[in-house]
């Protein structure tokens, strides 16, 4: 069928333009006729979970809301900012109660290096100048967090936006 487009495009017949607007949109309909789906992969939890209880039942918290939309000063399952994620979490998997703001969670706790975060502690970020936002470290450089721009989501510590903004971690003896 193309070859009959391209010698009518090229041999002066008038309906070349209709032709080739309908080439066009053949193949611009046959890419969306793609048997490939794209859902998306489910979450899983780092390896580290096995061998973490913490981080288990943190990890089942965190399914339970995947994809909950941000709303600032949210705790619940109709929105969380990331602090009120974070309290949830540990009040819903730990059965630990938590500060509800990220400067409260700031002064408790204790501070870990980098090299020393194990699953359940907390990591923090600073954004313009500010610690103002904060996950839970859940192994193999992983985080669950409430993002303003997509809701309850798992990131990378070492991720493009996330790796020159980390600040500090504390661990809240769990």
């Amino acid at each position: 069928m193309a070859s009959v487009l391209f010698c009518s495009l090229f041999a002066g017949n008038r309906g070349a333009l209709p032709a080739l607007w309908l080439l066009l949109a053949m193949l611009g309909l046959g890419g969306c006729a793609s048997d490939r789906t794209l859902s998306r992969a489910p979450a899983t939890p780092p390896d580290t979970v096995a061998t973490s209880d913490t981080a288990a039942r943190l990890w089942q918290v965190f399914e339970r809301y995947e994809g909950t939309p941000y709303r600032y000063g949210g705790t619940d399952g109709g929105g969380f900012d990331c602090s009120g994620f974070i309290m949830t979490a540990y009040r819903e998997g730990l059965d630990r109660l938590l500060p509800r703001t990220t400067d409260q969670m700031l002064a408790m706790g204790d501070v870990v290096p980098l090299d020393q975060i194990r699953p359940g502690d907390l990591v923090f970020f600073r954004i313009e100048g500010k610690d103002q936002h904060a996950g839970i470290y859940m192994g193999d450089e992983r985080f669950i967090h409430a993002s303003s721009s997509v809701g309850v989501t798992e990131s990378r510590l070492d991720g493009y936006y996330w790796r020159d903004r980390y600040s500090q971690a504390r661990r809240f003896d769990h």
